[in-house]
């Protein structure tokens, strides 16, 4: 025999009671239908219970809905000529209801043999419509009132079950029964006086089993509207997977960790026989679903499920006189139990010093009440402290029989939410180790989850999430290597990116799931909000994704103000802007210092020669215990396109413009001819080999006259070089005098350093740098006579966007 058990979504229409009915239909064995009251049901029938006990008569309304909902129900499912018996039936009941309903509202008195009567109604009235639903499309099926079989006290709301006369009466009532399918409703049962009672939660899952039980049923099967149990709640985890197979203990701690899918207490009936549980999806009949069995059967995989429970509260107990005193934790825990409350989760500290444990958030005043009236005498004494509550929490919950055989699984959930700025309130594990659980922020729930489901179920595909603020040039064109790269990535380096955000100056665009790359410009034009910093920020703080990542393809110089947010809140930053890394040096460390204490990644390769290796060639040089003697450079691939396109046939200001106009310059290309950014660049170089240096202890040689210079805006200052032509002409004409080429320098060395322009002989390497290339020379002590060399494009909005994405990469290595 089956017993197929209903929930109220399954049977929440006429639509899918007929899926149902196919269900049930394609049995070949005797089968056993056990359903819940209609989706929507059981709730409108508290409502008016509330509505009539309150003196109100919004009652009688609610009941005009019930009725509509079930007679709308029995006309779409059954012939007219089945209908008016069945639709008696259902005014009848509703006749009852209200009878029931008025005497509350004359009294103004719900008791809990009321309650019961009230919310039965709907399992009893959702069982006979289905059972004539089965019967008129030609099924061999009856209808059977589980009252008549379910015998338990009078305790109404939540009854005990007389598991001996409920046992040896469904075990009669089958013996004897000759339909091969039998409707009945779920939830509701009778005391010995033949007065409707209540299971309680999970009371038709309670029916079911205890039927299972009696009739020594081959399997149990639940049906809901979800296909099975999964590795996590789908709704939080996009990339949850329905679990093929687990052992009723997995189970039982998954759901006491919050999978809705089975309430344990109910199906323990079923665990005392053995008894298979089928977890299986209306609305998909075909998935496979979950089986719960007593055996692993081979499984291997070490963690079968991530689960958790919100809206927890963590109260501490903790003082100097509970180390070696006996009994504390018996008096608390039997405070709390004199309330009724519920211990979600216990941890103690060694030293005796403490004990925490995790409640309902709803039951923290009177566990406040209670605990501190049973420890008053030690709290006056000073020996105990009053109880501290901490509320907005969660617990989060790793599962799995084959847990206890691995080395290392809670140090993996630890470090990876570490690494993710989840911080730990509390940790318990069992000594069976078929449980991890820790309690953590009520915000940090989404990210947790799927920060531990990316590493145990997903073949660890990592997930980094993009907020990238300046989509110009660089930004653009990292926007498309990212789209042209993502299938490559996702396969070779399994990293799955998103770009989660995008800005530019005028409007921010946010999309929680990843912006559609393939047009991000009129998503951003039709869907963007104002831009705003402080906004953006505020957004990616909400969203709280794991692996995320601030990218700063700007110049701007209030956007560096915002990393030491992020990288507070374990965001790793990236950046092409130069600004943060040359402001003052306390800055620069104290952002070097956040990025190692969060575990936030702050690089900024691009800083110096766009994707050329050249911090990350600096860093290893240092970390292998090399040391920086010398530093010769050309750092700017603007001023070095500038100066060799720069001759007697283009002019010192077209050839400025041509740069501006090809993306090598700054917007203002002030920045670039001063000199401050090359002063920028060899300041970033010796802050990475270990020097302590301002900007202002450069040197910089300028080769701009004084009035271009002087020049208050960029207009001003491109038609300065138009006026200063001859000092420009006699730049070049004194180098080609020399037969030599301008370039123009960076050095360090003996602890100081200069930048500006230089006569370049015919045998000194940077000769022959053309275009916008960039050349740094290594004098190291390993390097001493042949400097290492590093060449190549420093300028460019495809080498630069190329050396950021490196970048991002990066971080998923960490």
């Amino acid at each position: 025999m089956i017993v197929s058990k209903f929930g109220g979504t399954s049977v929440g229409s006429a639509k899918n009671i007929n899926k149902v009915i196919e269900i049930i239909s394609k049995k070949s064995k005797k089968t056993v239908v056990v359903v819940s009251a209609m989706s929507g049901i059981t709730n409108l029938l508290i409502k008016a219970s509330h509505h009539a006990n309150t003196g109100s008569k919004d009652y009688i309304e609610i009941i005009k809905d019930i009725q509509k909902i079930h007679i709308d129900t029995v006309e779409e499912l059954l012939d007219k000529s089945k209908q008016l018996t069945c639709n008696k039936f259902v005014m009848q009941q509703l006749n009852h209801l209200k009878d029931t309903l008025n005497g509350v509202y004359l009294l103004q008195d719900l008791s809990d043999k009321s309650a019961a009567k009230i919310v039965s109604t709907g399992e009893i009235l959702s069982s006979h419509i289905i059972a004539e639903a089965m019967i008129s499309k030609g099924l061999n099926a009856c209808h059977k009132d589980s009252r008549e079989l379910i015998r338990t006290d009078n305790n109404y709301k939540d009854a005990n079950i007389n598991f001996e006369v409920t046992y040896k009466n469904i075990h009669q009532y089958f013996s004897n029964n000759r339909e091969n399918i039998t409707v009945l409703p779920g939830f509701i049962a009778s005391d010995d006086k033949n007065k409707t009672t209540t299971l309680g939660r999970g009371g038709s899952d309670f029916t079911a089993a205890l039927i299972a039980n009696a009739v020594n049923a081959e399997i149990l099967e639940i049906w809901t509207d979800v296909s099975g149990m999964f590795t996590a709640n789908p709704k939080l985890v996009k990339q949850a997977k329905p679990i093929k197979q687990i052992t009723y203990q997995e189970a039982m701690e998954l759901s006491h960790f919050g999978a809705k899918v089975i309430y344990p207490p109910t199906i323990q009936p079923v665990l005392e026989k053995k008894i298979p549980i089928a977890i299986k999806n209306t609305m998909a009949a075909n998935d496979n679903g979950t089986l719960i069995t007593e055996s692993k059967n081979g499984s291997k995989s070490t963690v079968k499920g991530i689960s958790h429970i919100e809206n927890i509260a963590l109260l501490t107990l903790e003082g100097n006189g509970m180390i070696g005193v006996p009994g504390i934790s018996k008096r608390l825990f039997e405070a709390l139990a004199q309330q009724n409350i519920n211990i979600k989760f216990i941890t103690q500290a060694s030293s005796e010093h403490s004990i925490c444990i995790a409640i309902d958030r709803m039951e923290t005043d009177k566990a406040k009440i209670a605990v501190d009236n049973q420890f008053e005498f030690e709290i006056l004494q000073h020996k105990v402290n009053p109880l501290v509550i901490e509320n907005d929490l969660a617990i989060i919950a790793l599962v799995g029989d084959n847990m206890k055989s691995h080395q290392g699984i809670s140090g993996k959930m630890f470090s990876e939410l570490g690494n993710n700025n989840v911080n730990i309130r509390a940790i318990a594990q069992g000594s069976t180790e078929k449980n991890i659980s820790a309690v953590i922020a009520k915000k940090n729930v989404k990210k947790a989850l799927n920060t531990l489901h990316a590493v145990f179920f997903e073949n660890q595909i990592k997930q980094i999430n993009l907020f990238v603020i300046g989509i110009g040039n660089v930004g653009g064109k990292l926007l498309e290597q990212i789209k042209q790269q993502q299938e490559y990535l996702m396969n070779h380096l399994h990293l799955n990116i998103r770009v989660i955000a995008i800005s530019n100056s005028k409007k921010m665009l946010f999309n929680g799931e990843g912006i559609d790359l393939s047009d991000w410009g009129k998503q951003l034009s039709a869907k963007g909000e104002k831009a705003d910093l402080d906004n953006f920020y505020k957004h990616v703080k909400k969203l709280n994704l794991r692996n995320s990542v601030f990218v700063d393809n700007t110049a701007n110089d209030t956007v560096p103000l915002q990393y030491a947010k992020y990288l507070k809140d374990s965001v790793a930053v990236v950046a092409c802007n130069k600004i943060a890394c040359s402001s003052a040096f306390y800055n620069y460390k104290n952002l070097k210092y956040l990025s190692r204490k969060y575990n936030a990644p702050f690089l900024f390769e691009t800083n110096v020669g766009a994707g050329l290796p050249i911090i990350d060639t600096l860093n290893n040089l240092i970390a292998s215990g090399d040391e920086i003697i010398e530093i010769q450079a050309v750092l700017s691939g603007s001023l070095n396109f500038i100066f060799n396109n720069f001759d007697k046939d283009n002019s010192f200001y077209h050839v400025v413009k041509q740069a501006g106009v090809e993306g090598y310059t700054e917007p203002d290309p002030r920045i670039d001819l001063s000199g401050v950014d090359v002063m920028r660049k060899i300041l970033i170089l010796m802050r990475e080999s270990g020097q302590h240096m301002e900007l202002d202890d450069i040197l910089n040689d300028s080769f701009l006259p004084k009035k271009s210079l002087e020049a208050e805006s960029v207009p001003d200052f491109l038609e300065s070089l138009k006026g200063q032509s001859k000092h420009f002409e006699s730049l070049r004409k004194n180098a080609e005098a020399k037969n030599c080429r301008l370039k123009y320098v960076a050095e360090y060395k003996n602890g100081q350093a200069k930048v500006g322009l230089q006569h370049i002989a015919k045998d000194h390497p940077f000769y022959n740098l053309d275009g916008k290339d960039n050349i740094v020379l290594f004098y190291t002590n390993r390097y001493k006579d042949q400097p290492l060399i590093i060449k190549g494009a420093g300028a460019g909005a495809d080498v630069t966007a190329s050396g950021i994405f490196g970048d991002i990469i990066r971080t998923g290595s960490k």
